[in-house]
């Protein structure tokens, strides 16, 4: 059309300047510039054919006017111009149009010039616009016009303003952000600049291909991800100059001009990191673009070539030799095949290329020397892409295979490797998702990545060279403390490291690092998995640690660390390898100057350092602030304890079979200075302060840590002379505390800590004397006395109105403390009691004191210190709230002490002695109002005393009661994600909630109480399912409270308990199905569970049984105790079977349809255990149950068990039979094939009893029989006939013998193919102790052979007989790969509009097929077309408006392949002259559309100048067009439906035209 035009607009003057003239006149409209430029390029393509008749000799002239006073004011106008911002609208999309058209017209005007004068002027101006650094409308208008007369250019004269303006489009390109966001107009610049510009300089060749090259060099090391993609851009823009051209290398000249990329160890480093790194996919196809030409050159030319790395040694980024073209051309092809076939992120497309992933490793090392011959950085980068994977499941399998390499094959050592396992590796093992179990796999067998993590790396570590070894580990270490890591993730890297072989790799560094690790990284971990990786770090620490590179100072604050109640507890498998270690290592650890050995039976460094230790801590504190100073802190007291019971161990260990005594002299002698200082403290009352709390800090801490973990806790002889130490110390420790306590020396807030430190102490001995056998008179009985008289005094002591001192309020919160110190340690030991049963005046005092009476908070006195002031600031609230649960703690004591004298209204006591106790309505008031005071952790002695009160008072005072119950819930639910005093918390809530009277009263008088239990009842359970536990505790002290009631007053317990029965039935279908995250977390804990002992934190730890399995066998057991013959119990289990049978309907009802292992297959499973549990404890009379005909015919199989113990068989027989064969005449298959397994058994029995009616079809039967048995052939029926028989339930299940727990929750649920979830091992059940079973219990296990057999379903799809062989093949013979033509590849933004030039340029095979969608409306359907075309070559594709390429849906459908495509915008309106254009240059237009004279599509012969026009997407094309058309083709259908849809139609069209033009070309080259 453009052509046509021009031709028009120059038949109409001979003169060619004067249409220039009149084109350069009136508004600059985009059609008026590319007007101009349409004549311009006729006029220098005249010019080129040598007709210059059209007035040559002014053209010059002319050319140089249109672009001095047209074109370069029009260009300056547009550079001043705002761009629209990022998304082009109107005016920003005309402005472009304007300015391509405008350069091409000026690349016109330089060429008619002559010359390059007018070139160079041009260049100057706009490169001087481009450096000015103006807004980027400004740099694109430059950017064009440096396009357009840059080619224009010569090389030589003007090669330095060639090199400038190479240097500054590189630095414009090179600017650009890579990271593959949304383009802006700087963006769109530095895009333009790299696709146009460089491409159009590189052409020139010389000195500005020198530029951009050395500036490419000169950038410094490869790019991060987010600035790759610029490079890329230029590398793939001027691929074809910076690498040699095949026969460039006969000319020696030309050889040497050009740059050879392939040498540049630079070059290699951006491709590699494109190839994996880059975000954006397009980046990614450069670098593979740029990888492939590489090796496509390399084979043509044929020459070596080498390109070292830049740290020098090692093996070469790229070579090539003629002698290994073979090997390196496979070894490249399945390279870019494997990295192609990731771009797809489809495991089951990228599953069948990872063997060839080993082929490479077999290719890139040599079988002569074992050297690498390709740089191992090219397999990183495909593990790379994979780690960075969206999908989980590719990145899983790329850890996995790396993680396999070193299985089958060794490979030579590389920093590379090292850098790699250390970097993207660790990154990738981060992901806790990627450590699940495999399919089939069973809980608690070890994560498969964890433990090929754990081979892996001891057989790396074991491989590298003795200097390396130490700083890989380091770093290792450093990179797990480099940031959070999830506890799963560290668990299996710690435990790797722990099975590393012992070597002497880690110095006092990696022991830094490791306490980073159990210092940062596990701090919100669970519990268990926490204390297992604490148990792993320190075997490593054990295992690696050079201990002539640390001291015992070093080893001892690194174990500090670990925590002694998750991990190193004293009696574990780990604390005595830590002893042995140190046993064996004691006299290489690098020595402290300060040690000293005098007075040790011989020179042991560890006994030097820990008296030295235990001496320097006994010491004074240089610095003491008086009496009011602060306590000091815990840490040092627990460092000296653990450091002086593990020398005392390891000494034990020495003198293991030698004199006992060695070891009492050692730790006689750590401890001297202590024992000293304790047996003064009763006498010196000038002792420092700080040296008496240190001394009863180290006291508590070696008791403490003292106490064994595990089963020999029986026969410690150190724990046994440490409590014989402590009781020689007791009378002058007691009468400090005595003295400290009562008589007005703590008075500061500080001495609240001390308070604390004191009571500890004192019950640490109190337990100690209860240990040994409590006598009257010993020295903490004549503290007891005194202590509690002295605080009941302070405590009686009133002000007198006047104001509060702080020595006196101190003094109270310290007596009430003491005295409930003396309550509980009376109630745990009650022969501390001091007198009679009856109320003393000390328990008057007690319940006489005002409930929740708050300590005034004293003014500032005067002698007050800062230090002082500053330790108030903890908050006097706290004070109080303690003093608040002081006093309830004593309450608690007395309700439980005087319970009887409680009475159950409040008007029945006149005079009451004990307040507290005769007036439980206002002391339950005051309860709930302490609920609302004290902080959640401080409430538990209001639930014990509420616990008293509210059995008492239900049937007087209900709805007091119903508030306590709403009041205690509030804070029990509030407290859900509190971990440290939740549990605690729980147990004491249900205790009074739930307790046996509660219940028995709330049921009786069925009033607001007894709903609200209800109500509660559900919340508990609903909560269960948020955090797992909470159900165990209720239903476990339920069932337990029931049972020990059962065993006194059966008939009254288990009356109660059926009107909560409902609490049963919800404990016997309870299980939550959790999220795969939890799941995993539960899996990896049942993992640590089963490693038993050979893990410490299962000893240390208390296994709590809060997994859902507990609830479900705490029910069963507690079923397995119900007596059938006792009245109660029978009632109850009827009860509680009718609503099971009632939930199992309503499970039917509520989904009609559900897949197995859903939510409610899984419920009905649970109801029928339960109900097979309680099956012998009812009458079981007819019932008539809903289910097949086919499990009725299974259960007739078994019909010689089920009546064995009738006496008469044979009518059974008979009717058993009849039965039988009537369905073995069933129409479906599935059901005569459970009959003819029925009666082959009935038939046996038949036979055995000599039923004589049936005679006469015996020939019948057998034959029959004989025949099934005997099929010929190897179908179907065949194969499942010989299934179910081989089936569990026909072949091995004995209703009888396998009638037993391990069968109903464990044997069935694995052979039905339920999830490992429902699987309860019987050892749970032993495991479960909170409920006994009875002695005379027997079904446990099964006697039978049924737990030997394994899952299997005869209903299941056959499968042949080679299948499995694929995955077990070493490398797949074919893969699916997606076609990817390499020589399109290069990004081409040229926007000329001329076809042909831009297929050349994309080096794409020149197809003459131009498709025109320009009246379809849907970007689907134009988004599928532009695929299309581009998959199968066409020319062009035109379409209504280039607007709809922005469209998402668009984009979705062509997957970028607008990007590879020459679109062109042809508005419908245009259409005719369009066409008419394309006619006359050749070209058959040929419409897809059913008229009365269309040709069949299978009959019609396509010329090679073919253009498609499809139709509208509802109207197809107008009549007005079809007139247009030489030739209409149709579609032959054979359907009823009249049309395709209008892609589906094209395509079909262009693939036929492509076969047709294969075809031809095929016959041509042949």
């Amino acid at each position: 059309m453009e052509w046509v035009l021009a031709e028009a607009l120059l038949s109409q003057s001979r003169d060619p300047r004067v249409l220039l003239g009149a084109l350069c006149r009136g508004e600059a409209s985009a059609e008026r510039v590319e007007t101009l430029c349409f004549l311009l390029q006729r006029l220098e393509d005249e010019e080129a054919r040598g007709g210059g008749g059209r007035g040559a000799g002014a053209l010059p002239e002319a050319a140089r006017e249109v672009a001095a006073g047209y074109l370069v004011p029009l260009l300056r106008g547009l550079r001043g111009r705002p761009a629209g911002g990022s998304d082009p609208g109107p005016p920003a999309r005309h402005r472009r149009r304007v300015l391509r058209a405008a350069g091409a017209a000026l690349r016109s005007c330089a060429r008619l010039a002559g010359g390059s004068q007018l070139a160079a002027a041009l260049a100057e101006e706009a490169l001087r616009d481009l450096l000015a650094g103006g807004p980027a409308p400004g740099a694109e208008a430059a950017v064009e016009v440096l396009a357009a007369v840059g080619p224009c250019l010569r090389p030589r004269e003007d090669g330095p303003l060639l090199e400038r303006v190479a240097q500054a489009a590189l630095a414009l390109a090179l600017a650009a952000d890579g990271d593959g966001g949304e383009a802006g107009p700087a963006e769109d610049a530095a895009a333009l600049a790299a696709g146009r510009l460089l491409p159009a300089l590189g052409q020139c060749g010389g000195a500005a291909l020198r530029a951009v090259w050395d500036g490419l060099g000169a950038a410094g090391a490869p790019p991060g991800p987010g600035r790759v993609g610029p490079r890329l851009l230029v590398l793939s823009a001027l691929a074809e100059r910076l690498l040699p051209e095949p026969g460039a290398d006969r000319d020696p000249r030309t050889r040497e001009e050009g740059p050879d990329a392939r040498r540049c160890w630079r070059f290699w480093r951006t491709v590699q990191a494109g190839l994996a790194q880059a975000q954006d996919a397009l980046t990614r196809k450069r670098a593979r673009y740029l990888l492939q030409r590489a090796v496509e050159v390399s084979a043509e030319l044929g020459a070596r070539c080498a390109c070292g790395p830049q740290e020098g040694n090692g093996p070469s980024l790229f070579w090539w030799s003629e002698k290994k073209k073979d090997e390196l051309l496979k070894f490249w092809e399945n390279y870019i095949l494997i990295m192609e076939t990731l771009e797809g992120n489809q495991i089951h497309v990228i599953k069948p290329v990872l063997p060839k992933l080993n082929s490479l490793f077999e290719y890139a090392v040599s079988e002569e020397n074992g050297n690498w011959l390709f740089h191992p950085s090219w397999h990183m980068c495909i593990y790379k892409r994979m780690f960075e994977s969206e999908n989980k499941i590719l990145t899983k399998e790329g850890v996995l295979h790396f993680l396999e390499l070193y299985e089958t094959k060794v490979l030579p050592f590389s920093p590379e490797f090292s850098e790699f396992i250390i970097g993207p590796l660790m990154d990738a093992l981060s992901e806790s998702s990627l450590y699940s179990r495999s399919p089939g796999q069973l809980i608690g067998s070890g994560s498969p990545l964890g433990l090929k993590l754990q081979k892996f790396l001891v057989t790396y570590i074991s491989l590298l060279p003795e200097e390396i070894k130490s700083s890989f580990l380091l770093k290792c270490i450093q990179k797990m403390s480099s940031r959070h890591w999830c506890a799963i993730p560290i668990l299996f890297l710690s435990k790797a490291l722990a099975n590393v072989p012992r070597c002497k790799a880690l110095g006092i560094e990696a022991l830094l690092a490791l306490r980073d690790v159990l210092q940062c990284t596990m701090i919100t971990h669970q519990i268990l998995l926490r204390g297992a990786a604490q148990c792993y770090l320190l075997q490593t620490a054990m295992n690696l640690v050079d201990v002539e590179k640390v001291s015992l100072s070093d080893i001892s604050t690194f174990l500090m660390c670990l925590r002694q109640e998750e991990s190193l507890g004293r009696g574990t498998s780990l604390w005595t390898e830590l002893c042995d270690w140190l046993r064996v290592n004691e006299n290489c650890f690098r020595r402290a100057s300060d040690c000293s050995c005098v007075g040790l039976p011989e020179t042991s460094s560890l006994n030097a350092y820990v008296k030295n230790l235990v001496q320097e801590y006994m010491k004074s504190p240089a610095l003491e602030t008086g009496e009011n100073c602060f306590m000091p802190d815990w840490f040092e007291a627990k460092l000296v304890a653990m450091m002086v019971l593990l020398a005392v161990d390891v000494e034990g260990m020495k003198s293991q079979y030698s004199e006992k005594r060695r070891t009492q002299n050692v730790l006689r002698i750590f401890l001297d200075p202590l024992l000293e200082s304790l047996m003064k403290l009763g006498t010196n009352a000038y002792m420092p302060l700080l040296k008496t709390d240190r001394c009863l800090q180290l006291l508590v801490k070696l008791l403490h840590t003292c106490m064994l973990k595990g089963s020999s806790t029986q026969d410690d002889e150190v724990s046994t002379l440490l409590q014989n130490f402590v009781m020689s110390t007791a009378e002058s420790i007691s009468e400090f505390i005595l003295r400290r306590l009562t008589m007005n020396e703590l008075s500061s807030v500080s001495d609240l800590d001390r308070c604390h430190l004191y009571l500890t102490v004192l019950t640490e001995l109190i337990n100690l004397h209860s240990k040994v056998g409590w006598k009257r008179g010993n020295p903490i009985w004549r503290v007891i006395s005194p202590l509690k008289n002295a605080s009941i005094r302070h405590l009686q002591e009133m002000d007198h109105g006047q104001e509060p001192t702080l020595g006196t309020q101190v003094q109270r919160v310290i007596s009430m403390a003491a005295l409930a110190t003396v309550c509980e340690a009376t109630d745990r030991t009650p022969e501390v009691q001091l007198g009679s049963l009856e109320a003393g005046p000390t328990e008057r005092c007690l319940s006489a004191l005002p409930l929740n009476h708050t300590l005034q908070k004293p003014h500032a006195e005067e002698e007050s210190s800062l230090c002082e002031e500053s330790s108030s600031s903890q908050g006097w609230g706290k004070i109080v709230a303690q003093y608040l649960h002081d006093q309830w703690v004593c309450l608690s004591f007395l309700l439980k002490k005087y319970h009887t004298l409680i009475p159950t209204s409040e008007g029945e006591v006149l005079e009451p002695i004990l307040p507290a106790v005769q007036m439980p309505v206002r002391t339950l008031q005051a309860a709930l109002e302490a609920l609302t005071v004290l902080p959640s952790d401080q409430v538990l002695p209001v639930f014990h005393c509420m616990k008293i009160l509210v059995p008492k008072l239900l049937t007087s005072s209900e709805s007091l009661c119903v508030e306590s119950f709403d009041m205690a819930w509030k804070i029990i639910s509030a407290l859900s994600n509190t971990q440290l005093i939740f549990w605690s918390n729980l147990k004491a809530f249900v205790q009074f909630v739930f307790d046996t009277k509660v219940l028995t009263t709330a049921a009786k008088i069925k009033g607001q109480a007894y709903f609200k239990i209800k109500e509660i009842m559900y919340k508990i359970i609903e909560m269960s399912a948020i955090k797992t536990g909470v159900f165990n505790t209720l239903i476990s002290y339920c069932c337990k409270s029931w049972i020990v009631s059962a065993s006194n007053v059966s008939q009254v317990s288990l009356s109660t308990a059926k009107n909560y029965s409902e609490l049963v039935l919800e404990a016997c279908i309870f299980g939550t199905v959790f999220r795969r995250d939890q799941r995993l977390i539960q899996d990896v804990q049942t993992y640590i569970e089963n490693l038993g002992h050979d893990c410490a934190a299962n000893t240390v730890i208390e296994n709590t049984k809060r997994e859902d399995h507990y609830v479900r066998i705490c029910a069963v057991k507690f079923l397995c105790l119900l007596d059938g013959s006792n009245m109660s119990h029978k009632l109850f289990v009827e009860d509680l079977a009718i609503k099971l049978l009632d939930k199992d309907e309503l499970v039917s009802k509520s989904r009609t349809r559900y897949y197995v292992n859903s939510q409610q297959h899984r419920v009905k499973n649970r109801i029928w255990q339960a109900l097979l549990v309680i099956f012998p404890r009812f009458d079981q009379g007819e019932e008539n149950l809903k289910t097949s005909i086919c499990t009725f015919l299974s259960v007739l199989s078994h019909l010689d068990i089920i009546t064995q113990n009738v006496p008469e068989k044979k009518p059974i027989l008979k009717q058993a039979f009849i039965i039988v064969l009537q369905w073995c005449f069933s129409h479906n298959f599935s059901i005569r094939l459970y009959a003819l397994v029925a009666l082959k058994k009935i038939w046996s029995m038949c036979k055995t009893w000599h039923v004589e009616e049936f005679d006469a079809l015996t020939s019948v039967i057998e034959s029959s029989l004989s025949q099934v048995e005997n099929m010929p052939g190897a179908g179907n029926a065949k194969k499942n006939w010989q299934r179910i028989q081989e089936h569990f339930f026909f072949e091995t299940f004995h209703p009888l013998k396998d009638y037993c727990l391990e069968t109903i929750f464990y044997i069935l649920p694995r052979l039905s193919g339920l999830v490992e979830d429902e699987w309860i091992a019987i050892g749970k059940f032993a495991r479960f102790t909170d409920i006994p079973l009875d002695s005379g219990f027997q079904w446990y296990l099964s006697p039978t052979q049924l737990c030997e057999r394994k899952p299997g379903d005869w209903a299941q799809q056959d499968i042949g007989s080679n299948s499995g062989e694929a995955d077990d093949q070493s490398e797949w013979t074919d893969v699916q790969k997606k076609i990817i033509p390499w020589k399109n590849n290069v990004p081409d933004l040229d926007l000329e509009l001329v076809f042909q030039d831009r297929v050349a340029k994309l080096g794409k095979s020149i197809s003459r097929l131009i498709v025109v969608a320009s009246l379809i409306d849907k970007p689907t359907n134009l988004g599928g077309l532009c695929r299309t075309c581009e998959v199968f070559g066409a020319s062009a594709l035109t379409v209504g408006s280039l607007q709809c390429t922005r469209d998402k849906q668009f984009q979705c459908l062509s997957v970028s392949a607008e990007q590879w495509l020459p679109l062109v915008e042809v508005r419908p309106p245009q259409l005719i002259d369009f066409l008419q254009q394309k006619k006359a240059e050749g070209y058959t237009v040929i419409g897809v559309e059913q008229t009365a004279r269309s040709v069949d599509l299978t009959q019609y012969s396509f010329p090679e100048r073919s253009l498609l026009l499809l139709g509208n997407e509802r109207e197809g094309i107008p009549a007005n067009l079809i007139q247009q058309l030489d030739v209409c083709v149709e579609i032959p259908q054979q359907g009823i439906i009249r049309s395709l849809n209008v892609h589906v139609s094209g395509a079909l069209l262009i693939w036929e035209y492509t076969r047709q033009q294969l075809l031809k070309h095929g016959d041509t080259e042949s």
